[in-house]
């Protein structure tokens, strides 16, 4: 039987099979589900022991288990290290979901559901592929998983992973499906990803909460100082004030500037879709390029005194906010992390004082187009898309990939399937049921050329 064939007779399965993973409430950032995270990652040792591999086992951490499993088939062969995560983001604000966020349903062929692109519904593609591959006697390659359960969290236990099984973690490619590409009928391979520096401030005034009558106007408001301080980050020109942010950034060339304006896309229909009057940005920069080439600062929470219903009259004792950093190709987290910190406590008005926490980083990463895991992968969207990829980068982060390469010495291909309408970290996030059978479709055809190219 070929693969298609298989996957065609396996459709309903393979979606009930995904369907059980979604409704695991898997939010690794929330304790209170830790049950749930540590059950969905028995769900997924259980999924990859069915599909055919072998030792598969949950790899303790400090945090949440990291489940392994492996096909040697050849040692001759080459090896594909294929990395997914099961923890997902937390799903509020509920009430701005149509479907309740972990009982998956099908809506005008999109998949709804927490996770359901990021990353549960990317992941076991893979899954069911690998089992495609067994069960049509057409595994290419050796295969090894890694499937975690704390990138949502900053994947802080993974680094100490990577780094005691290098051994055991050893392949010649390690094989992602966490990104996006541009459309359904317009295949893209992302070659680079942001880097991350994400931190929380509090901003603290008087000891207690005061009355606003009493007291306001005669001593700080730290929610009025948090907004000016966060105006501060940004002059005009939407560019980044911190002294020294942008010391370190590679700047793209001209050529692959030209190339990224060739990428198809509509401005008018990213504004439609957003239900957006116009688009903001730095100064200079296209919108693509804004979201893949730059860095940027955002405020992703903010928060402080009475939010109840109806009326408090209090100045608020705190203020706090979470603030993200993307970071481009040579900036390091840790560098940017310090100079926010720096210069955040020195622009705090008289009458506060600031405490940064930094909370999880990730660097920058750029992956070569030249190398044969890249050559297999755009040859597999040319057998199921019937077009070549176009090479993109992303605006998101994937943090591990930067830390693959330094601990075990493997380059990474990002071959994702989503697109950026999935709403992943928002509410109604969705995934398209012909983007879950068109990964399941391709990824063997990655792992054929990959072994014929490798020879």
């Amino acid at each position: 039987m070929s693969t298609t064939s298989y996957i065609e007779t396996n459709r309903e399965r393979f979606l009930s099979e995904l369907f059980d993973l979604l409704r695991i409430p898997s939010i690794s950032a929330d304790s209170a589900y830790a049950g749930d995270v540590r059950k969905c990652a028995e769900t997924v040792a259980n999924f990859l022991t069915k599909a055919g591999a072998d030792n598969v086992v949950l790899e303790e951490t400090a945090g949440y288990p990291i489940v392994y499993g492996e096909k040697i088939i050849d040692a001759n062969l080459p090896t594909v290290l294929v990395y997914g995560h099961y923890d997902v983001q937390p799903s509020v604000p509920n009430e701005f979901w149509n479907t309740p966020p972990f009982e998956p349903t099908i809506i005008n062929d999109k998949i709804y559901a927490r996770g359901a692109c990021d990353d549960k519904g990317q992941m076991f593609m893979h899954v069911k592929a690998f089992e495609t591959m067994m069960q049509t006697n057409q595994l290419a390659c050796n295969i090894k998983f890694m499937i975690e359960g704390e990138e949502e969290v900053g994947s802080n236990n993974l680094g100490t992973y990577c780094k005691n099984n290098k051994e055991k973690l050893k392949a010649d490619v390690i094989l992602i499906s966490d990104t996006s590409m541009i459309a359904n009928d317009i295949p893209s391979i992302d070659v680079g990803l942001r880097g991350l520096s994400y931190v929380e401030v509090e901003v603290t005034g008087p000891n207690i909460d005061l009355h606003s009558g009493v007291y306001g106007g005669a001593v700080s408001n730290p929610v009025n100082a948090l907004c000016q301080m966060i105006a501060k980050m940004h002059d005009d020109n939407r560019h980044i004030t911190i002294p020294g942010f942008y010391d370190d950034v590679l700047e793209v060339s001209v050529e692959d500037r030209e190339a990224m304006a060739k990428i198809p896309f509509s401005l008018d229909e990213y504004k439609k879709h957003l239900n957006i009057n116009d688009v903001l940005g730095e100064s200079g920069f296209s919108t693509i390029e804004r979201t893949g080439i730059r860095p940027t600062l955002d405020v992703n929470g903010i928060w402080g005194g009475y939010i109840g219903e109806g009326a408090k009259t209090v100045l608020p004792s705190k203020a706090y906010a979470k603030i993200s950093m993307r970071l481009v190709p040579n900036q390091s987290s840790e560098k940017i992390t310090e100079l926010f910190s720096n210069y955040f406590k020195q622009i705090a008005p008289a009458g506060v004082t600031v405490k940064v926490t930094p909370h999880h980083g990730g660097e920058p990463v750029v992956t070569p187009t030249t190398s044969i895991a890249y050559k297999a992968a755009s040859n597999a969207m040319i057998d199921t898309f019937g077009k070549e990829p176009i090479p993109t980068r992303g605006g998101g982060s994937i943090p591990i990939v930067a830390l693959f390469e330094k601990e075990l010495q493997t380059k990474t291909v990002l071959m994702g399937f989503g697109l950026d309408s999935d709403a992943i970290h928002s509410p109604n996030e969705h995934y398209g049921v012909f983007n879950f059978f068109k990964g399941i479709e391709t990824i063997p055809r990655f792992f054929h050329h990959f072994s014929e190219l490798s020879k």
